[in-house]
Order: C-alpha cells, then structure tokens, then sequence
C-alpha cells in the first residue's frame, strides 16, 4: 500500500516495540517519518530520530518544532512513548503515580500541543494514541498503569471532540499484552519466566501475546487517509481479551 504517499509523521517512542513498527510501516507505506525518544541512536534511514523527552515541555516542542521543519510540515502523530507500572493501590507511592502519569498522560498533552499547529495546516491530519486493554478490563497488579490508560481513553475522546471541526480525527489503539521489550524485561524479573509467559498467553483468548506488528498495523488503519471517516475510536488489538468469554477448553 501507499496510502502515506506524501504525508509526513511524528512517533513518539518510536525506537523500539509498538513504537518502532509503527514508524516502519508508515514508512514502507510512502510518510517521511521522524521518530522521537530519549534514545534514537537506533534510528537508521528511512526513518529520522529525534531525540526528545515527553516529561519536558520545551524538550517536546523543540522536538516538535526540528521534526515539523525537516518534514515540512506534520500530517500524523502517533502519541506511543509509554512506560509501565506494576502492584495494586498501595504498592506505589506518590511520586512514581506522579511519574507515571507525567509519561503516559501529560506526554501525550504536550506532544499534541507542540503538534497541533502543524496538524491544522494538513489535509490528511489524525492523532493516534497507544492506550490499552488495561483501559476498559481489570487487570491484576496493574493499578497505576491502568488509571493512565483509563486516562488516554477519556483523552482520546475530548480531543476527537475538540478538534474533529478543524479536521484533526483522534483515535487510539488499545493493545492487549504484546510481546514487546518492556514485557520481556517483566518476565525476566520473574521466577519463573516460562510459567509467567504462558499466564500472560494463556489470559488472551488467542492463547498467545499480540505482536508490535499487529499493534501498527491497527495504529496505521486509524491513521491513514482511507479511514478519513473514523475518529473517536479505540481499536482493540487483543486477541479477544477485552470482548470474548470462552467457555473452557473441552467444554
């Protein structure tokens, strides 16, 4: 497909898992895409890296401001940069809620906002926001995460309201556990990796985790121009976690 033939896009957290391919396939699909994280080292051509951080506004709209210059303008933004939480309630304390919000929510509001005046200038603009089935199901031990996510949700919707008159669509894709670095990090801390990644599989309807892939291949669905008619949208890609109850195997 060449459905991003002349449109230009921001991935925020774009170096590795979801984030990196994302900015793959929209770029094997025809945008220019500039990738922002604290570390793009990693970054090779087609792709551009940027380095910035989503918890410093005048970092973020540096980043913006480069990124918007070297493309040309800005056509889609894809709000990815993330970092996870584990334990109940009372397992963090304030500082890391604080923490943790600062990345998974304000990120996106200060990457939108450096974003927004690029995007009222574009024909094709769309926001794509990387939530999570953590938004709508309740998961065990992710108490911080989720209220983030829960979070991004809402977000996405106000900001489709706010903005569909100015021709900006906001959606976002809500993965079910996917089988990306941070995941790999988890299992390795745990006792037993083996048995934590056939939990984690076994939770999924699908029996197994959600690939990065199939994370951007949704994330480029919402943005393209062909679902120009789509926004305030959240697009589960969950192998069926969040909607499905199956009776057990047998049964």
């Amino acid at each position: 497909m060449n459905d991003f033939v002349g449109l230009s896009a921001l991935v925020t957290g774009g170096a590795s898992g979801i984030g990196r391919a994302t900015a793959d396939l929209l770029a094997a699909r025809g945008a220019e895409v500039v990738v922002l994280d604290l570390d793009p080292s990693g970054i090779a051509a087609p792709l551009l890296g940027r380095k910035a951080d989503v918890t410093d506004d005048a970092s973020v709209r540096a980043a913006v401001a480069d990124a918007a210059a070297e493309l040309g303008g800005l056509d889609v933004l894809i709000n990815n940069a993330g970092i996870g939480a584990q334990g109940t309630v009372e397992d963090n304390d304030d500082a890391e809620w604080h923490h943790v919000y600062d990345v998974n929510v304000l990120g996106m509001v200060r990457t939108t906002r450096a974003a927004l005046p690029h995007l009222r200038r574009s024909r094709h603009a769309a926001i794509v926001n990387t939530c999570s089935v953590a938004a709508t199901a309740g998961l065990p031990q992710r108490a911080l995460y989720s209220a983030t996510k829960g979070a991004v949700l809402s977000l996405t919707l106000a900001m489709a309201a706010d903005h569909i008159r100015e021709g900006i669509r906001v959606n976002c894709v809500n993965p079910g556990t996917a089988d990306t670095p941070w995941i790999g990090r988890l299992l390795d801390k745990a006792p037993d990796p083996d048995a934590e990644r056939a939990a984690l599989e076994a939770r999924q309807p699908m029996g197994r985790l959600v690939s990065a892939e199939e994370v951007a291949a949704a994330a480029a669905y919402l943005a393209s121009p062909l679902s120009g008619a789509t926004t305030g949208t959240a697009l589960a890609v969950d192998g069926g976690m969040q909607g499905l109850r199956l009776r057990p195997a047998g049964r």
